[in-house]
């Protein structure tokens, strides 16, 4: 996907969240469970009186809230939302749920959003993802081009009654995928047999299916924050190495898994080293057969063809690893309306961290990888993108440094690409002794 001259980029966020008030999914819930969402409402008050003792910072909350408030509501109300992410020049997202992540006042049922678990009975858990699926459909038909919505299907609820709501999601208009939870404890991890009738839907029908940051082994850390923002992205990588060491990718190889919002950092150095125990490196000979047999291709290899990463608010360290992780492997995302994303000034974020990269994979990495991944109609939202969208030269890839200087700056990290793979060292070699 070659940029053209100083036309503007075409924007698709692969990382936003929508979500209702919480009181307000009462009338998207069957009425046989509204008495136990009333209960679960009082329950989160408390849980969030208890947040803002150490684990919120409440100064910045309330500042966030109160210098946000009119674009806060394009969390639930469409028209603001397009008019805050035109702003932003974003003209094309994938929604998640759960719109308010500071107080969490703006999340699914039964806690059936980002941080679904198996605390919550799953007749329960099943009921608030419905009620949350059903309200995201009409959102995103309030603008059905530039909205790929995600339903939410914790799997670790029932594997039959899954394959039945991601149907009927699918069939109301969600084409954006699945969201499943990241953490299965205490059912069968998801290299298990018993989810292969997920992994055949969502390949039939074309619906990646999406892990998103948020739990972790939370009860093991106490008051200490720190270790849960230490390893939060392990427990939600977790899924990817699950399936791809199981065969899960060679059983359905149309099946395409994304990890969103965990950045995407940590994946090159993944893939080193899968790829060196498939290949059986000096630590891993005394493997035996049943290290790769479920698999035909290296990690890596199956990463290219059926993974992916919403790396959301993309930092520069990534963008140096990006030649080892995949361009074509990075969907970008402005987190929107969550306060640690780059929304409302992607401009400032997009400038600082895209100023070198070459034309064609900035267009990539902001949003053609994202509308090959989902098949937005690119061609629908490029009147939006010529009004809305950022130019090379406003994001500082014009002037004094021309296209040549910046590839050639990327020149050896490019023509090194993996180099455990092609054997091209990109660091400094010792001197050779004297």
């Amino acid at each position: 996907m070659t940029q053209p001259t100083d036309d503007p980029y075409l924007v698709i966020s692969a990382d936003c969240h929508a979500g209702l008030p919480n009181e307000q999914y009462r009338e998207w819930l069957d009425p046989d469970v509204r008495e136990a969402f009333d209960e679960s409402i009082i329950a989160r008050t408390r849980q969030q009186e208890m947040a803002a003792q150490g684990f919120l910072n409440t100064d910045f909350a309330e500042e966030w809230n109160a210098e946000n408030e009119e674009g806060l509501r394009g969390g639930w109300d469409g028209e603001r939302r397009d008019k805050e992410l035109s702003a932003d020049g974003v003209v094309g997202e994938v929604i998640f749920p759960d719109a308010d992540s500071v107080t969490s006042g703006a999340s699914a049922p039964f806690g059936a959003g980002l941080g679904s678990g198996s605390d919550t009975p799953p007749e329960l858990l099943l009921a608030g993802a419905t009620a949350h699926n059903r309200w995201l459909a009409e959102l995103c038909a309030t603008s059905p081009k530039r909205r790929a919505g995600i339903a939410v299907v914790p799997i670790i609820a029932g594997v039959d009654e899954s394959v039945a709501e991601i149907r009927r999601a699918h069939a109301s208009g969600l084409w954006g995928g699945i969201l499943i939870p990241p953490m299965w404890q205490p059912h069968e991890p998801y290299h298990h047999a018993k989810y292969d009738p997920i992994w055949a839907v969502c390949s039939e029908l074309g619906l990646p299916v999406h892990v998103h940051s948020g739990p972790a082994d939370k009860a093991s850390y106490g008051p200490h924050i720190g270790i849960y923002t230490t390893e939060v992205r392990f427990w939600s990588g977790r899924p990817l190495w699950f399936l791809i060491w199981s065969g899960a990718f060679e059983r359905f190889p149309d099946l395409r898994f994304g990890v969103t919002e965990c950045g995407a950092f940590w994946v090159n150095d993944l893939l080193w080293r899968m790829d060196l125990v498939y290949e059986r490196d000096h630590g891993s000979q005394k493997l035996g057969e049943q290290l790769t047999s479920d698999m035909s291709m290296r990690p890596s290899e199956y990463f290219d063809r059926n993974c992916f990463i919403g790396a959301s608010n993309t930092l520069r360290v990534e963008m140096a690893r990006r030649y080892e992780i995949g361009v074509g492997n990075i969907l970008w995302g402005n987190d929107f309306p969550h306060p640690e994303g780059t929304w409302p000034h992607t401009a400032e974020f997009l400038a600082e961290v895209f100023r070198d990269i070459p034309d064609d994979e900035t267009a990539a990495m902001l949003g053609g990888n994202a509308a090959d991944m989902y098949d937005f109609d690119v061609e629908a939202l490029r009147p939006l993108a010529n009004e809305f969208g950022p130019t090379p030269t406003q994001l500082g890839q014009r002037g004094p440094q021309s296209q040549a200087d910046i590839e050639a700056k990327w020149a050896d990290a490019k023509r090194a690409g993996r180099p455990w793979r092609t054997g091209i060292e990109t660091w400094p070699r010792a001197a050779p002794a004297s």
